[in-house]
């Protein structure tokens, strides 16, 4: 098969994360508004081409307060800084339907390479004959390493939030036409 373009569908996907707090727990969070550019041949995304975009003001944590202070410059500074972007600079395939993508994560400002672990979820047509194709990306990011270095420290050790920050990606594309 030959790269096709695919067109992200954001009703079929989502963008997650969790981080521990208070060293106990871990908090739970979403952003609601994302969007990708994605060409790719999903028998092979060795020579795959993807960008990611990600609004930081779309974040939903499920409580307002937590999800202001998360906008505010001592976290994602969505006022100098709206966008977190990943494009793919390389894609390492590591089993049959998982692969090592790594690329430049720019948040707040800064960029760094990360590496995700991405598995091809499959393929198929919709009941409208749409071609679909799946994928599911997982990875962790120091936040520190981004400027998201805000904390307070625990009366009974360590602090409130840890450094690293899990994420997780759940995508459904369609073939563009």
């Amino acid at each position: 098969m030959t790269k096709t373009k695919w067109a992200l569908d954001p009703t079929h996907s989502s963008v997650d994360f969790s981080v521990r707090h208070m060293m106990i727990a871990n908090v739970k969070g979403t952003f609601n508004s994302f969007n990708a550019t994605i060409e790719a041949d999903p028998a092979d995304l060795t020579t795959a081409s993807i960008e990611f975009s990600v609004d930081t003001a779309s974040v939903d944590t499920r409580n307002k307060d937590r999800d202001g202070h998360l906008v505010s410059a001592d976290f994602f500074d969505v006022e100098n800084h709206p966008t977190m972007t990943f494009k793919a600079t390389n894609i390492e395939k590591t089993d049959d339907d998982e692969y090592n993508v790594t690329g430049d994560l720019t948040l707040r400002g800064t960029t760094k390479p990360e590496t995700f672990v991405v598995t091809f979820e499959g393929q198929g047509k919709d009941p409208w004959g749409n071609e679909k194709v799946g994928f599911s990306a997982v990875g962790t990011i120091n936040r520190s390493d981004y400027g998201l270095v805000w904390n307070a420290a625990l009366e009974t050790g360590g602090v409130l939030v840890a450094e690293k920050v899990k994420i997780n990606l759940q995508l459904q594309a369609a073939k563009a036409e």
